[in-house]
């Protein structure tokens, strides 16, 4: 996915790392809009899902979308997730978080968007991120309709 922001960057996307819980997943469920934006993104982009899956039910809710899971300890969350966007390339990912564990990645990300659901955001967050928004659905609308991007982020 390539999106060219004038007077920003030219953005040159193949990965989107989510945050699972607060961010993707509310009370550890995925809503089902939401489902359907992951499965028009997964044409795209290689979707990875990045979490201690606080709740257990990541895999559960997960099933059938065109996405991988991957799980580390709740303890490491930030230096996991770095790795995981060091190791991808840094300057293809996307990634969408919520909590302090999501600062690393969304710093070291070519594009950064934070997500204030209803479990909150962490409120440094707002400073690594390139775009903040009021939903997840909200977020990947952004990747969707890459227009939006353009118009919030262009000099």
């Amino acid at each position: 996915m390539k999106i060219d922001i004038p007077g920003y960057r030219t953005l040159d996307l193949r990965y989107l790392l989510l945050d699972y819980n607060g961010t993707l997943a509310v009370d550890g469920r995925i809503l089902d809009p939401v489902r359907q934006r992951l499965q028009t993104l997964a044409e795209e982009l290689q979707i990875h899902i990045l979490t201690a899956d606080t709740h257990g039910t990541a895999r559960e809710n997960c099933q059938g979308l065109p996405l991988q899971i991957r799980t580390f300890p709740g303890d490491n969350g930030r230096a996991e997730k770095l790795k995981i966007v060091d190791s991808l390339g840094r300057e293809h990912c996307a990634a969408i978080g919520n909590g302090r564990n999501d600062t690393w990645m969304l710093r070291a990300s070519a594009l950064s968007i934070a997500v204030m659901e209803r479990e909150g955001m962490y409120g440094r967050l707002f400073a690594d991120a390139d775009v903040c928004v009021h939903s997840i659905a909200d977020a990947l609308d952004l990747l969707c309709c890459p227009k939006r991007l353009i118009a919030t982020l262009r000099g």
